[in-house]
């Protein structure tokens, strides 16, 4: 396969397991001339997933890959494939911009510097995302690269809902509620914008292995679940969300824990993976849910916890016009989506059980008062377009 004929854009959208990639054209489009995620989780061994555009058959390839040289080794296989020569930018995703950098912008040495200083609020997730931009830097110095972070969507979020109840100096010194997710938020609320569906009051449930909800209002984020740090909000595949601070000085002071004990606790083996004792991965809890309690009790806690945030976002919202689901479980979990939506018919929210079942783009019943939504997110498509508006301002 050779290079696509026109200019493109590089996205790299680096996780904890996975780093997802995409081509896309330079001037315009959603639509990837290749795509694909370069499977890594810790062993020295990965596999690379490509699918062309216009092509079903995907190719897979094995690669010697960590999470350290994932960036390295995509690099190196798209430069042996010719399909680095018709790169003219590279756009990342960013977890966090800490309280200075709050929309996307070129990466140069001041901005580089400053993404440094943000490592401590992010240190699962920003230290390989900025080996990823060095990694290119090395590769391809002339080319630029774009930063996209996942708290620039909550950017316009009002002050009160950003504080915590700490002592002014820390709230200061940029100790608040920054939010998640945000390429995906920016995506869904972009495509019902386009659809000339997006209403004054909307409610979006980004669910997959990271879980978040946010409150949006003709298009602009004004709360959202998780926190200072992705761990915060609901429960997720295995970080614990909220927690009471006496559970970590309790853990601390009085169970031997150390900070890299109850960090691990917290982000690692808690949530579904925690409550069930056996999975994170919701399609296993729930097959087994008829046969074992604490794979119940992990569903109906993820449930009901989304269930809460939504009712409380309502709240915040003064109502409720259209509830979205998207994110891996979201998009796909019908039972999921039925088990949240139980009981908010006092909201207006009524769902349809044959187009739930079918993962259908509007599941809300015919009678309800909410329009009820699943859309498919495209976090890479997001980056494209900011890396493109980047560098032909």
């Amino acid at each position: 396969m050779t290079a696509p004929g026109e200019p493109s854009i590089l996205v790299l959208n680096v996780g904890s397991s996975t780093l997802k990639f995409g081509l896309f054209p330079l001037e315009k489009g959603d639509d990837s001339f290749l795509h694909g995620v370069l499977e890594y989780a810790g062993r020295e061994s990965g596999q690379l997933r490509l699918v062309y555009s216009g092509e079903r058959e995907q190719e897979s390839v094995q690669v010697a890959a960590t999470r350290e040289s994932a960036a390295r080794e995509l690099l190196d296989y798209l430069e042996r494939s010719s399909l680095f020569k018709s790169v003219r930018a590279v756009g990342h995703r960013l977890v966090h911009g800490g309280p200075k950098l709050r929309a996307p912008v070129v990466i140069d040495n001041r901005v580089r510097a400053l993404l440094e200083e943000v490592v401590p609020l992010a240190p699962d997730h920003l230290p390989t995302e900025l080996g990823a931009i060095d990694e290119v830097a090395r590769f391809a110095s002339a080319v630029t690269q774009v930063a996209c972070f996942d708290t620039a969507f909550h950017g316009a979020m009002p002050r009160i809902a950003r504080l915590f109840g700490l002592p002014r100096s820390l709230l200061d010194s940029g100790v608040i509620r920054y939010g998640f997710h945000g390429l995906s938020y920016e995506y869904v609320t972009d495509a019902l914008r386009k659809r000339g569906e997006l209403p004054a009051r909307t409610i979006v449930a980004h669910l997959g292995n990271g879980a978040s909800i946010a409150a949006v209002r003709d298009g602009v984020g004004i709360d959202t679940t998780m926190g200072l740090t992705p761990t915060g909000g609901m429960v997720m595949s295995t970080r614990s969300g909220d927690l009471d601070p006496g559970i970590l000085l309790y853990l601390l002071r009085s169970r031997g824990f150390s900070a890299d004990d109850v960090d691990d606790v917290t982000k690692h083996k808690g949530g579904l993976l925690g409550i069930s004792d056996s999975t994170s991965d919701v399609r296993d809890l729930l097959a087994a849910c008829a046969n074992d309690p604490k794979a119940e009790e992990a569903i109906g806690v993820f449930s009901y916890q989304a269930k809460k945030f939504i009712g409380g976002y309502a709240a915040a919202l003064g109502g409720i016009d259209a509830l979205v689901f998207t994110g891996g479980i979201g998009e796909r979990s019908a039972e999921v989506r039925a088990r949240i939506c139980e009981g908010l018919g006092f909201l207006g929210i009524e769902i349809d059980s044959a187009s739930n079942g079918e993962n259908a783009e509007t599941i809300s019943a015919t009678g309800s008062k909410v329009r009820v939504r699943t859309i498919k997110t495209n976090e890479e498509a997001m980056i494209a377009r900011h890396t493109r508006q980047a560098v032909n301002p």
